[in-house]
């Protein structure tokens, strides 16, 4: 008599026969996202205010009826709603949301001169935008067993300075995190992936697209001895949204190369 498990076989597609929603999906980190579930056998809408970029998704991915895009403004409840919507009359159900969708760059100059009206254009983009697809998506997540991945960033953790709204929001979404995991559990898991520096020069639409120009020294800095890309966070977005990571739920992973474990000075 053996307790010993039986081995189970790795399913090479762990995203078979799964909707995986996206916002901000055209370009950089959330394309990257869409076309690692793509490649896991899954189906994805994205949604993005750019309709160019989206619609040169569907083009260049060439996947027939798995992938879709719809134009969306995650700080808008009626644009979400939509979207939300547009996703069930296209795949009939949802199994998986990405909150990628924000405001990219931390820089918002002297915080004594940030004006309130750009303080609340960050909250309303990168944190209630998130509260806003999940909230809409959850009824069909749940029946699904789904999962949400949330997109903050490394800079939930530590900043630069002028930085204030942009950390804000990362460390919103870090703690909407742990709190809609055990409100949405057992029946939905919620996890946030904290990219650190991901190079998407060479992510973005067509006509925007270039190589990304990175030194010896931006690479060498980290100790995985690069800058990230988007296959790297769309890989661990997968795994999360798969049922592979059926006991991980409330959780945040630094996705940096190792920077946010490396001792600096001056």
């Amino acid at each position: 008599m053996t307790l010993t498990p039986a081995i189970a076989d790795f399913d090479a597609q762990p995203m078979r026969d799964h909707v995986v929603l996206i916002t901000g999906g055209a370009q950089g980190i959330g394309r990257g996202i869409a076309q690692a579930v793509l490649g896991a056998g899954g189906s994805v809408l994205i949604g993005d205010l750019d309709a160019e970029a989206g619609r040169a998704c569907i083009d260049e991915w060439n996947v027939g009826q798995r992938a879709a895009f719809r134009r969306l403004d995650v700080s808008s409840e009626g644009s979400v709603k939509g979207w939300i919507a547009a996703a069930l009359k296209i795949f009939g159900r949802i199994d998986g949301l990405v909150n990628n969708a924000g405001i990219a760059d931390p820089d918002i100059g002297s915080f004594a001169e940030l004006t309130l009206a750009r303080w609340n254009e960050y909250l309303a983009t990168n944190l209630t935008g998130a509260f806003l697809c999940s909230k809409h998506a959850l009824a069909s997540l749940k029946e699904n067993h789904g999962a949400i991945v949330h997109i903050a960033s490394t800079r939930a953790l530590q900043s630069e300075p002028h930085t204030e709204a942009y950390a804000a929001t990362k460390g919103g979404l870090v703690a909407l995190t742990h709190a809609m995991a055990v409100s949405a559990g057992p029946d939905v898991r919620v996890n946030a992936i904290l990219p650190g520096w991901i190079a998407t020069d060479d992510w973005r639409k067509p006509a925007s697209r270039r190589t990304p120009k990175l030194s010896k020294q931006d690479h060498a800095q980290h100790p995985a001895g690069r800058v990230g890309t988007p296959q790297d966070i769309g890989g661990l977005a997968v795994y999360l949204l798969s049922a592979n990571a059926g006991f991980i739920t409330g959780q945040h992973f630094a996705v940096d190369g190792g920077m946010t474990v490396k001792m600096q000075y001056l």
